[in-house]
């Protein structure tokens, strides 16, 4: 599991909108990546609106913010469009992605064990390092104070 001040683990993923993303290639200012569950859940709704209706204030402070989960493309394109979301949403249906950011973990749901994506965010600096990471992350205020934290890079 990747620690602050690593070098944040590199990926190439499909992106909302077309194309692919590569994260080495975005070196040169701060990115935000939030894991979530899955698409269209009450939890993950809420952030994914969140980060979207702070995109501006993102990219006015030289951040690059995408959503990652192990959900299909076409159910990512069908929740941005069903939610009007702004934020761009990559698929790592794979799960090498999650698994290298140490959020694909064991959870235990109303005494049920299952593998899933514990909620996350990590913030990496504009050469490519691990800023702050947020674990267990609680929806309410979290789009802002990674804004703050973003700000204070």
């Amino acid at each position: 599991m990747p620690e602050i001040s690593d070098t944040a683990p590199d990926f190439t993923l499909p992106v909302t909108g077309g194309g692919d993303i590569t994260l080495s290639a975005l070196k040169g200012g701060p990115v935000v990546l939030f894991f979530y569950p899955r698409d269209d859940t009450p939890g993950c709704t809420k952030e994914s609106i969140g980060f979207s209706q702070h995109l501006d204030a993102f990219r006015d402070a030289g951040a690059k913010v995408f959503g990652i989960s192990r959900d299909t493309m076409a159910k990512h394109d069908k929740f941005t469009a069903k939610h009007d979301l702004s934020v761009p949403l990559l698929s790592d249906e794979e799960g090498t992605v999650t698994e290298a950011y140490g959020v694909w973990v064991e959870k235990n749901m109303y005494g049920k064990k299952s593998m899933g994506i514990e909620r996350a965010t990590y913030l990496i600096d504009s050469n490519g390092d691990i800023a702050r990471i947020w674990r267990k992350v609680k929806v309410a205020g979290h789009v802002e104070e990674v804004l703050e934290a973003v700000r204070a890079l």
